[in-house]
């Protein structure tokens, strides 16, 4: 069973049901339906046409579902409707379905986790561990946000700025987690910037070519993760930085600045540098202290406390540190590196393993482990 088929077909199945009348959360309903048929009857080889016959089973197990609901006997006029069993059109709803999720009705919050549910495929938890909130919370907020949606048409536009966080986070779970979705998300991205002249869709492209560039060295051929400090930058993807920095400059050059800007231009002084002693730390924290400003995100609060210790010492960036929340997630393992660059490895241990318990994926936590076990050898020479 070819799962990433079936996943990547999911949004543009769900965006055929809900142009076809199914209000979102039966049609979502339907959809999930018709993969679990998929993954019982499919051979290990997908029929000819996947999507018309993920299009065809989903159809039927919504009017299904229309029938045995008293309170939903309108849609039985639907029936008519049934698309035949054959080919589907070769359309990519998928950008389209993005802005249906990100509708007006909606907070921000809501919309980003209702678009990563349905459209990235990401699990609750993941989602809830995106937005530093209890899983229990998040699928509160997801099933409230099905019911809003429910009814809506599907050519009501949503928030654009509401899309760029939406595809920001997909980007950022496919590039760091479990679920590949890095791809998906700077293709979608394309997809935006070349529809919506604006200089912060460019900025979010730029920032997701600039870190992508880097994916061949983030891991050892073990799997292990690999710091940026100790990448190979020989393995770096130079097309994509020079795009990246290239979009980037034009963006910057029309002097709206927004936070994807900002974090693409930290990426491209990171991308710039020939090695990472060489790397220029004083412009990044500039380049933070504008992020300070535009979000005021204790996350950026806390990349910013790292890059200070790196510009100005280790202690320097402690201090930085002392002022946020230690439950902060990375705050551990932040405060560990810069305990061990002033000296301090006893408690640099300590914080490596309590970062590495608190890991939210298994090659991060291998890398703290490591670290901590490290320093503790070091000590008992």
């Amino acid at each position: 069973m070819n799962e990433a088929l079936l996943r990547s077909l999911t949004p543009s199945v769900l965006a055929v049901l809900v142009r076809r009348g199914a209000d979102f959360a039966a049609a979502e309903d339907a959809v999930q339906d018709a993969l679990v048929e998929a993954v019982r009857v499919w051979s290990a080889d997908p029929p000819r046409d996947a999507k018309g016959w993920l299009v065809t089973v989903a159809w039927r197990k919504f009017l299904d579902q229309a029938r045995s609901d008293a309170a939903r006997r309108r849609r039985e006029d639907l029936v008519d409707e049934e698309p035949p069993p054959g080919s589907a059109p070769a359309v990519d709803d998928t950008l389209q379905l993005y802005f249906l999720c990100a509708h007006p009705s909606l907070t921000p919050s809501s919309a980003v986790a209702l678009t990563l549910r349905a459209v990235g495929g990401l699990t609750t938890r993941q989602i809830a561990q995106a937005y530093l909130v209890p899983e229990a919370t998040m699928a509160q907020r997801i099933s409230r946000a099905k019911r809003t949606v429910s009814g809506i048409r599907f050519d009501q536009p949503g928030d654009v700025a509401t899309v760029l966080r939406v595809l920001y986070l997909v980007f950022n779970e496919g590039y760091s987690g479990d679920v590949d979705l890095a791809a998906e998300a700077i293709r979608l991205t394309r997809q935006l910037a070349a529809a919506i002249d604006h200089p912060e869709v460019a900025g979010l492209l730029a920032l997701m070519l600039l870190h992508h560039a880097r994916r061949a060295a983030r891991t050892a051929p073990d799997g292990s993760l690999v710091p940026l400090a100790e990448q190979d930058r020989g393995r770096w993807d130079t097309e994509s930085i020079a795009e990246g920095i290239g979009i980037l400059q034009a963006a910057l050059a029309r002097d709206r600045l927004g936070e994807f800007q900002a974090q693409a231009a930290i990426a491209a002084l990171h991308a710039d540098a020939p090695t990472a002693e060489e790397t220029d730390w004083v412009q990044i924290v500039e380049w933070y202290d504008e992020l300070v400003r535009l979000t005021d995100s204790p996350v950026v609060r806390l990349n910013r406390a790292v890059a200070v210790g790196e510009a100005d010492g280790p202690r320097a960036g402690l201090a930085a540190l002392a002022a946020l929340d230690a439950s902060l997630p990375r705050h551990a393992a932040a405060a560990a590196y810069l305990h061990e660059r002033d000296g301090d490895l006893v408690t640099a241990a300590r914080l490596y393993a309590e970062a590495a318990r608190k890991a939210p994926n298994l090659a991060e936590r291998n890398y703290l482990t490591r670290q901590a076990a490290r320093l503790n050898a070091r000590r008992c020479r």
